[in-house]
């Protein structure tokens, strides 16, 4: 994804209409760059990742002002009462923005520029597909070295940075000889880097060689700008609130929701199909049990078709002299034949019989696990099952197991 740089013409120029661009790709390399109308950067801004807007200076005040060591948030509600009386409109009406403390006497510099204004573009901006948008001072995007001054030089404006968190801009005549003297004064004795328009670095060059103090002048680039805004921390678009924030654009789900909605009707519909199809399966076979047990039982009354008719054939077995898997006899004969088949023959406790299952407590360490395992298996040849519950076994046949 790619950052968009932007900078709007001043208010005192607005009727241009003009503004400046730069369009940077992840490596940090200006894939493009020019000038046109913000109206034409439409498809840019819907496809960067992020849009940062370089004010002009003119229209951003950095105020040095002495500040209380506050929270964030109670910073953030005392910055109109600390700035009432060095701004010129109504601090409510402005977007005030407080730099990272840097000097020990709790002094700090505090950005103000008009609200509607900055609102205005960055809405602009949001509604053309803006996925985040930032605002820089121009004056903090221009290179510092330590100890020095550093200004661009523009036809109409004079931009000048004096420190980390400091610098003005000026309107001026289209007069470059005055913005370099002008810029200069206003350097005092620090040298000054003067950035200008390649077309007039030259004769800039050759005046600043009369001054005392060191001062160079190179040709101003979108590269100087874009380091210096990667560089600073001051962004004035998060003081906007809710107004700086993208909002959602609901209508661009409409379909993915209703879709989604048809899909969860449509799988509830084959749930119900299908809860439809099991039931009708179980009461055909319940209907079908019925009717068996009715035809070979036609005066008992019929509670639990299942459960009468196994005790039925558990009844037609001892009557027959058969025995059933589930009595007493057939289960204790089972266990003891299990039992004696194993080396080591575990000492019983207790023994009791209980519906249709035979409860076995053994002696504590007179037996080993692995005789489980065995007598398991053993008995399995016999239809039964045994189940060890923390020295207790249970008994049952296993086709009666519940």
């Amino acid at each position: 994804m790619t950052t968009l740089f932007i900078r709007p013409p001043a208010k005192a120029d607005s009727e241009s209409g003009q503004v400046q661009f730069a369009l940077v790709a992840d490596g940090g390399g200006v894939a493009q760059q020019g000038a046109g109308a913000l109206t034409g950067l439409r498809d840019l801004v819907a496809a960067c990742r992020r849009v940062v807007l370089l004010l002009a200076a003119s229209d951003v005040t950095l105020l040095t002002v002495k500040v209380p060591p506050l929270p964030a948030a109670k910073l953030r509600a005392a910055l109109p009462g600390l700035v009432e009386d060095q701004v010129l409109s109504d601090p409510a009406d402005c977007v005030l923005v407080a730099a990272p403390p840097l000097a020990a006497d709790g002094t700090r510099t505090i950005a103000v520029a008009q609200r509607a204004w900055l609102e205005a573009i960055v809405r602009a901006l949001l509604e053309m597909g803006a996925r985040s948008v930032g605002a820089t001072p121009l004056q903090l995007c221009l290179p510092l070295a330590p100890g020095g001054a550093s200004a661009l030089v523009e036809s109409h404006e004079l931009t000048l940075r004096t420190g980390v968190y400091e610098g003005l801009g000026i309107a001026m005549a289209d007069v470059p000889m005055m913005a370099l003297q002008t810029a200069r004064t206003l350097a005092g004795e620090a040298p000054l880097t003067v950035f200008a328009p390649a077309a007039l670095v030259e004769e800039l060059s050759a005046m600043a060689v009369n001054f005392s103090v060191p001062t160079t002048v190179q040709a101003e680039s979108w590269e100087h700008l874009i380091a210096g805004a990667r560089s600073t921390a001051f962004d004035l678009v998060p003081a906007l609130g809710a107004a700086g924030a993208r909002q959602r654009d609901w209508q661009r789900w409409k379909w993915p929701v209703r879709i989604a909605i048809a899909v969860v009707v449509v799988n509830l519909f084959g749930l119900n199909v299908e809860w439809l199809r099991m039931k009708r399966e179980a009461d055909a076979i319940r209907q079908s049990m019925t009717q068996t047990f009715k035809s070979v039982y036609p005066n008992q009354a019929i509670l639990d078709p299942v459960a009468q008719m196994k005790r039925n054939v558990d009844t037609a077995r001892a009557n027959s002299g058969q025995v059933s898997p589930s009595e007493f006899a057939y289960l204790a004969a089972s266990l003891g034949e299990a039992v004696r088949g194993l080396g080591r023959k575990p000492q019983l406790a207790t023994m009791e019989y209980r519906d249709g299952a035979l409860l076995v407590k053994a002696q504590p360490g007179s037996y080993d696990p692995a005789a489980v395992a065995q007598m398991n298996g053993m008995l399995a040849g016999r239809g039964l099952a045994l189940v060890d519950n923390a020295g207790t076994w249970e008994v049952r046949s296993a086709g009666g197991r519940k």
